[in-house]
């Protein structure tokens, strides 16, 4: 599965976990209990990468000065707007976000798991956030030490999800993009 992209591996384990989870008896309480330990064990992990994550940005503490043009909001008729940072404040900014993003998919599940007595999404769950984030590009850096060039340039490329269609597309960090956006005036947002 070296070649495929994400979406498409996390597809496949979806539809095979969704298979696989027709054969276990869930109404077995010691299964049921076992998948609710794995769900909970990989939510424990995922925070315990991101939280490593959060130490080696502290730990590194990169001032670099970032500036990039982030695109206008879905149908605003406006240009992006500059933003100048720096390396530190946008990875810390970015693993929040992940933070953020794991703790809406917990609420979700728990929901669906505790208030409408579904048993599936806690097996999937258990997967799909931690493959989502070891694919990370702030664990690709900072956890497998792979350099922040290419794909892993900052700002990231957001993923083409479901919805990445919709949007203006991604943030330009080419000095170009940069100097059009300082010219005309369009920034204003300095994070430190």
């Amino acid at each position: 599965m070296a070649g495929l992209s994400p979406q498409v591996t996390n597809i496949i384990i979806i539809l095979g976990m969704m298979q696989v989870s027709k054969r276990i008896p869930f109404e077995d309480p010691d299964v049921l209990n076992m998948v609710r330990a794995l769900y909970v064990a990989s939510n424990v992990l995922i925070a315990g990468i991101y939280v490593y994550v959060q130490m080696q940005i502290n730990k590194k503490k990169d001032l670099t000065t970032l500036k990039y043009v982030e695109p206008a909001p879905m149908g605003s008729t406006e240009e992006g707007k500059l933003v100048t940072t720096t390396v530190h404040a946008y990875d810390t900014q970015q693993i929040k976000n992940s933070f953020r993003s794991q703790m809406m998919g917990l609420a979700m599940v728990s929901f669906m798991h505790l208030y409408m007595k579904y048993t599936n999404p806690l097996l999937i769950q258990s997967i799909i956030p931690f493959k989502g984030a070891l694919e990370s590009n702030l664990v690709k850096i900072h956890l497998f030490g792979q350099p922040a060039s290419g794909e892993l340039k900052r700002p990231f490329k957001q993923s083409a999800g479901l919805m990445g269609g919709l949007q203006n597309g991604p943030a330009q960090s080419d000095k170009k993009a940069v100097e059009a956006a300082e010219r005309a005036g369009r920034g204003g947002v300095k994070d430190e």
